[in-house]
């Protein structure tokens, strides 16, 4: 709607921003492709800058609470200063690189439930910024993810949905200021010994961190607990193994152990020590895999706070990671999307 693309910092009459992607799907480290179209008003105006950027919704702590905002968290320039002269119409051409860690949205064409990501443009005009525009980006698993996530729909887990967790993941080379989780319901083969699992990837060029977080029940004498697990497979092994057998194994180490990955130095949970007897390699034969690993809390009495920093703020290789928005976009991804990332 051309209303809602109007550059509000110059009134009424002012140049107007169309955004198109030569395709909205797309997968971690792909490029989206698209054009900014600007079309000028009643008057020149004098642009300093336009800049697209990745933005979503992600879960934040503050005290006892938590809540949901919407951040941006990779961005690119698509042009500098320039005059555009009325009525003048300008269509500029990007590429925008996708982080390696860019959360999964849909699987198999269906969206996560929970999830959502826009592309958002931004125009600089004199002592301002105009957001006026915010197009949907659907992300698709890389062939080794959509492995792992049907292998756990073979061994009849279901979803339960997905959200992102502002910190970051001791251990792994997380770059981004947040992970995602992908939940799961146990399936019954597991149901007498876990309720839920967690699912999270950490993405490089080179393969997958796959981070396991089990919620066990409790037995006669011991109350519930998370254990968790982390397992590295490399891109080159999606069609080389059978998934279903390798994430069935991971389960069956993670649960058989209380935290092995707090001998490894992956930031055990304040006031518990280290097992005697972990601390060495595991996975599955062709790749070299972790042990679980120890979490903080983040709403149900486990989480990843234990194993998670604070989120890395700031400039990260190129990318702005953390700025808070707090403007339109909001009301964007209400109106167009629903309030996905605000649910449990």
């Amino acid at each position: 709607m051309v209303f809602k693309k109007m550059l509000s910092a110059f009134g009424v009459g002012g140049p107007t921003v169309d955004t198109v992607l030569a395709n909205p799907n797309t997968r971690p480290g792909l490029a989206l492709e698209g054009k900014v179209n600007l079309v000028g008003g009643d008057a020149s105006a004098a642009i300093e800058q336009i800049v697209v950027g990745l933005v979503t919704r992600v879960e934040m702590e503050s005290g006892d609470s938590e809540y949901a905002g919407v951040m941006e968290f990779h961005r690119l320039p698509v042009a500098g200063a320039f005059e555009l002269a009325p009525k003048q119409q300008l269509s500029i051409p990007f590429q925008l690189p996708m982080p390696w860690e860019t959360p999964i949205t849909d699987v198999y064409g269906q969206r996560l439930h929970g999830m959502t990501m826009g592309l958002r443009t931004e125009v600089a005009v004199a002592r301002a910024v105009d957001k006026s525009d915010l197009d949907q980006v659907n992300v698709h698993p890389l062939p080794v993810q959509e492995r792992i996530l049907d292998a756990f729909a073979r061994l009849g887990f279901r979803f339960k949905g997905a959200d992102l967790e502002r910190g970051h993941i001791r251990g792994t080379q997380q770059t981004l200021p947040f992970y995602q989780e992908i939940e799961f319901y146990a399936a019954s083969q597991y149901a007498q010994v876990i309720n839920e699992v967690e699912l999270t990837f950490v993405t490089s060029p080179q393969g997958i961190d796959v981070v396991l977080e089990c919620d066990k029940r409790g037995g006669f004498l011991s109350a519930g607990h998370d254990v968790f697990g982390r397992y590295s497979v490399a891109h080159t092994d999606a069609d080389r193994v059978d998934w279903a057998q390798v994430v069935d194994g991971w389960l069956q180490e993670t649960t058989s152990r209380y935290g092995g990955l707090r001998a490894q130095g992956f930031g055990a949970p304040q006031g518990f020590g280290t097992p005697p007897g972990y601390g060495a390699s595991h996975g599955y034969p062709m790749q070299h895999g972790h042990g679980g690993h120890g979490h903080g809390g983040h709403g149900r009495g486990g989480g990843m706070g234990g194993i998670v920093a604070g989120a890395a703020l700031g400039a990260v290789g190129g990318m702005v990671a953390g700025e808070m928005i707090e403007d339109a976009v909001e009301g964007d991804f209400a109106e167009d999307w629903g309030s996905g990332g605000d649910e449990e």
